[in-house]
This record gives C-alpha cells, sequence and structure tokens, in this order.
C-alpha cells in the first residue's frame, strides 16, 4: 500500500496557551506574526517556508523581503494572510491580539507562545523545532542557550533597576514579564517588581523606588542618547544608560547573544 505523501500526514500539539493544535506535517507555508519567532525560523533553515511576516521582524534583514508582510502584529491583514494559503500561523499571546488570533485560528493552524521565563522559551524553541520538523537544529539552539546562561554569574548582590519601556507616559517592565526574568539573570533587582507587567509610573514613584541602575530600552520606544540628561535630572543618584532592548526582550534564537551582553554590563556597572 502507497503512504500518503509526508506533507498531508497530520502532527497534533498543544501550544503554550494549552490549546490542541493539528498541523500537516512538515509545514510548507508559515506565517509568524512574532519578530523573535520569525528569525528563529530563518535560524532553524526555514526561509523559503515562511511565507508572511510582520512589519516589525527586522531580523534577519531580509525577512521582509522574501515574504509577504502581513501588517503588524496587533493588526493583520486578513486578506493577505488568506492569499498565503498557510498551513501553520505562529503567534504570541502578549505580542498579538485575542480577537485577531481566534479569528485566524478559525481557519489555519495556529500555535501560539506565552512567555514569561527563559524556560518558557526554550520550551517555544524545541516546540517550534517539532511542529516543522527541525526538532535536532532546535535543540541544539536551545541547549546552546541554556548553557549560556548557566555560566552567567549574576552581581552580589543584584542592582536595584528601573528597566523603561516607554516615554509619555513612563512605562517600565514589571513582574510577570520576560524582560524581568531577563533582568534577574543579569544581576538587577528591578525595583517595580511588585507591580505587575507594564504599568505608567510617575517621577515620584521613580524616586521613591530609589534604583541604583536606570535601563532604557532601544525598543519598543527608541530611547537615545538624547534622553539620558531627562532620566539623570529625574534620578541623580542612579547611574542611567541605554540597553538593547532586544537582548533584553526578544526570546527566540537571539537570545544566544543574550548572556554575553549581560556580562558586558555587569563587568560596566
Amino acid at each position: 500500500m502507497q503512504l500518503p505523501p509526508i506533507s498531508s500526514l497530520p502532527l497534533t500539539l498543544t501550544d503554550q496557551l494549552g490549546r490542541r493544535v493539528v498541523v500537516p506535517f512538515p509545514p510548507q507555508r508559515i506565517v509568524s506574526l512574532v519578530p523573535s519567532q520569525t528569525e528563529l525560523l530563518f535560524d532553524l533553515g526555514l526561509s523559503e517556508r515562511v511565507v508572511g511576516v510582520t512589519k516589525f521582524c527586522i531580523h534577519p534583514a531580509d525577512a521582509r523581503q522574501s515574504a509577504v508582510v502581513i501588517g503588524g502584529t496587533k493588526n493583520f491583514d486578513f486578506e493577505k494572510i488568506a492569499t498565503l494559503q498557510p498551513d501553520l500561523i505562529l503567534g504570541n499571546k502578549e505580542e498579538n491580539y485575542q480577537e485577531g488570533i481566534e479569528q485566524l485560528a478559525a481557519s489555519y493552524p495556529v500555535w501560539i507562545s506565552d512567555i514569561a521565563t527563559l524556560p518558557d522559551a526554550l520550551v517555544m524553541i524545541r516546540q517550534v523545532g517539532l511542529l516543522t520538523g527541525t526538532a535536532v537544529r532546535a535543540n541544539v539552539l536551545a541547549i546552546e542557550i541554556e548553557n549560556s546562561f548557566a555560566t552567567l554569574s549574576a552581581a552580589q548582590p543584584p542592582l536595584p533597576t528601573a528597566y523603561f519601556i516607554w516615554r509619555k507616559p513612563y512605562m517600565v517592565a514589571a513582574a510577570d514579564t520576560f524582560i524581568n526574568d531577563m533582568l534577574h539573570r543579569a544581576g538587577f533587582e528591578n525595583v517595580f517588581a511588585d507591580q505587575q507587567r507594564y504599568p505608567e509610573i510617575t517621577p515620584a514613584q521613580l524616586a521613591a523606588a530609589q534604583p541604583q541602575q536606570v535601563l532604557l530600552s532601544s525598543e519598543p520606544y527608541p530611547f537615545r542618547e538624547k534622553h539620558l540628561k531627562e532620566f539623570r535630572e529625574l534620578c541623580p543618584t542612579a547611574t542611567v544608560r541605554l540597553v538593547d532592548g532586544e537582548l533584553f526582550s526578544w526570546y527566540g534564537s537571539r537570545l544566544r547573544h543574550s548572556a554575553a551582553y549581560f556580562r558586558q554590563l555587569a563587568a560596566s556597572c
């Protein structure tokens, strides 16, 4: 008896929201709604199978040329996605919006990540490998990342730190975020860890928190040198500096570079 083509064989996996997802294996037409997961797909050697990405998928540099741009992470162009006929869509609970994901899931296999810690990210990397038939390569990548963090020696005691993601209004990364986990691993104590997610804060709250370090992220707000004076006036006893937001918040293959970057930061404290 002749077996059907391998591309028609279904694979069933549970995503990080506990949803059961059935995917033709291996998927041949993948749409990624998450920049860090787009980069992961390319690093897993899947560039020819990635047919759709968001306008924020800036890594690798040619991702938006080799694939169709289907809008942003929170405003999908459903007609463009339909023309691509995806057999797998990768999304994320935080970066995408529930209504849009539900609309897509009614027509396509949609696998959603939910990442608040490094272990969550490593699970995602391995699961994407399983989904796409690149499990061996994904596992090697996950082990590389895991080992790099295992040898990371955090500062003792941790430095009280405020990590800013936005300006006007001021917003920081607080508890229950991937950034918070990265701060801890990098040797920083988040002075806003008693709050949740990404709260707005006032200059008075910042002063009361008494951070020794104020980190201004390169994303989502593009903090630049011109903003340093503003925060030094707000917090004159703290060291204020710009940091690479991608290495604190991207949870795909870019994590290969995060531990080394954190070592550099610690050395300059």
